[in-house]
């Protein structure tokens, strides 16, 4: 790698193909697997992490919104790609691209029915969401016949998928919630056949569903954080490798006496002689103030610096009194020596909030490989 002379996410595509493996290997070789790459990859690059899936041989790609499986298309991405939270006017956009809807309430259905039959369909692929616990989306396990009733006799869709999701699943304190979602999701996997017919492709499990529940695995699994190298669970770091590390450099040192301030409101009042350096990044590029304050570390030289007053739009500021360091040294947020979990902890936040918040104007640069 060259050096940093700037704020860079650094993207390991090795680190990806590792965790792709490892979760791999958690389940059955006839499971498929389908990676979710929604919020441009966790906050990466969705195209670049896709590509590479695609040479791994995943089965399918999973995002949330509609435009962003366009996305994937437009970057050359032929796989299945799951919607999972599709809106109505995205539907004939779903069809334009070849897209497959996750169908979650009788609206949904309804509509998507409708435009499918307008543009001409037959056997236009979709999955059917249920709700089994979580309460965010999908259908009742009542609405089953509220969805043959829909579907009638038409040709136009064809049900390919049904789907729930787990709601603690990292949480084994949970287990006896998680287990009965799962026997919820079996009875409405055996009512949905009785009255759809058979369905291909039955997934429930998450990153964590794969780990802690792999007997539940049924045709296929879900994983987002997994193959970004979180497991959620202390036990499961050790085997995963993160794949983005936030790197930035040293823009300038100042040395302040006693009673000095530094930054907006003079937030930070150096109580001795201080070293502080200033780096180029803030809370446009997905730092938040909730980090200033003394509350958050970043390293330097393989050693701690906290942040210190309030973080700015574009810079932020640190104490490095006790570190042997020089303007234009490097400087990581998140990667080796300190994991996006830990650095989220800091503002009592979790890694997904921090990985999917970094700006797109940061640079994001590839380790070992280039993705094409």
């Amino acid at each position: 790698m060259p050096d940093i002379h700037e704020t860079v996410l650094e993207i390991d595509l090795g680190a990806l193909e590792h965790n792709y493996r490892y979760l791999r290997s958690r389940i059955r070789p006839a499971t498929k697997f389908m990676a979710v790459v929604k919020a441009s990859g966790y906050g990466s690059d969705a195209v670049a992490i896709a590509r590479k899936l695609v040479s791994l041989g995943v089965d399918a790609l999973a995002v949330a919104y509609a435009s962003e499986g366009v996305a994937l298309r437009k970057g050359g991405i032929t796989l299945p790609i799951l919607v999972l939270h599709p809106q109505e006017g995205n539907f004939e956009e779903i069809i334009t691209h070849n897209l497959e809807p996750s169908l979650y309430s009788p609206r949904i259905l309804k509509g998507f029915h409708e435009i499918a039959r307008r543009e001409g369909q037959k056997g236009y692929p979709v999955h059917l969401k249920f709700n089994t616990g979580l309460n965010r989306l999908g259908f009742w396990e009542n609405d089953v016949r509220f969805i043959r009733e829909e579907m009638g006799e038409s040709e136009v869709l064809s049900v390919k998928g049904i789907l729930s999701h787990l709601g603690a699943s990292e949480d084994l304190d949970e287990r006896d919630f998680t287990e009965r979602q799962i026997a919820m999701f079996r009875r409405i996997v055996q009512e949905a056949e009785k009255a759809l017919g058979p369905i291909p492709i039955k997934h429930l499990l998450n990153t964590s569903g794969i780990l802690n529940y792999p007997e539940a695995q049924w045709d296929m699994v879900r994983s987002g954080i997994g193959i970004y190298g979180y497991g959620n669970d202390p036990r499961f770091d050790p085997e995963l490798k993160p794949v983005v590390s936030l790197k930035t450099v040293i823009s300038q040192l100042h040395r302040i006496e006693p009673g000095e301030t530094v930054g907006y409101n003079r937030a930070f009042r150096a109580e001795g002689y201080k070293t502080t350096a200033t780096l180029p990044l803030g809370h446009a590029d997905g730092i938040g103030r909730h980090y200033g304050q003394g509350k958050a570390f970043v390293i330097v030289k393989g050693k701690r610096a906290p942040i210190i007053g309030n973080v700015c739009m574009d810079m932020l500021m640190i104490d490095v009194t006790e570190i042997d360091c020089k303007e234009g040294d490097e400087v990581i947020l998140f990667g080796k020596g300190q994991s996006a979990d830990e650095f989220a902890s800091y503002a009592g936040t979790i890694s997904y909030e921090l990985l999917t918040g970094i700006s797109p104007r940061v640079k994001r640069i590839y380790k070992d490989r280039n993705p094409g």
